[in-house]
């Protein structure tokens, strides 16, 4: 992969290294002391764990691109723009786990404007696929709802995704997902942080020429 460790040095270029060459040359490559007590079993070691991290950061970023591709494909099967559909599934979502959105909220979640989330609502109610709501006590909080009619064609887009994720997950046990969640809570945590503080603004800043 372009990013990442890489293998040069740690993965497939160091072990054709330690494979050629007469017995002199695989002394040397195993480490100093000619009795593979020294740096390049611990190289070796270095190298597999860090194709591995690559292997699992690919993993992800296709995950999340295949999960992006699902609501482009979402935004066609409904007619809407691919950013109105990103915003509905998120509505969706917050809804099932409990905990539905303000537009404040999903303004953060689709990563738009105040003034981009309202137009884009508007095209949403417009369409009869949301619908605001003030159930809070505070009557200036608004809830974003998703209108009846939507959810049964959202079910019935995600049903064959849902139900083959679930099958996936039930090769794992209840141990296994844990340590996934743990894996993916830190991850999340980690980007949250690069992004509030490393990448405020919009990123780092640029090396002087």
């Amino acid at each position: 992969m372009a990013d990442g460790h890489g293998a040069n040095g740690h993965g497939a270029d160091g072990d054709r290294d330690r494979g050629s060459g007469g017995s002199g040359n695989g002394d040397r490559d195993r480490g100093s002391d000619g009795n593979g007590n020294g740096s390049g079993s611990g190289d070796s070691t270095a190298g597999r764990e860090a194709v591995r991290v690559d292997r699992v950061m690919d993993g992800l970023r296709a995950f999340g691109a295949n999960y992006t591709e699902f609501t482009r494909r979402f935004a066609t099967w409904l007619g809407l723009h691919s950013t109105d559909a990103a915003a509905l599934v998120e509505i969706l979502y917050a809804e099932d786990q409990g905990t539905p959105l303000s537009p404040a909220r999903l303004s953060e979640r689709v990563s738009l404007s105040s003034g981009a989330t309202a137009i884009l609502l508007k095209r949403l109610e417009q369409a009869g696929h949301i619908v605001r709501t003030r159930e809070s006590t505070d009557r200036r909080v608004v809830t974003l709802r998703s209108s009846p009619g939507i959810r049964p064609r959202a079910i019935a887009f995600f049903g064959p995704y849902s139900e083959r994720m679930a099958e996936a997950m039930a090769a794992y046990s209840p141990q296994e997902i844990q340590h996934f969640e743990n894996f993916l809570g830190t991850l999340r945590t980690t980007m949250d942080a690069l992004l509030a503080h490393e990448y405020e603004g919009g990123g780092p800043t640029p090396p002087t020429p």
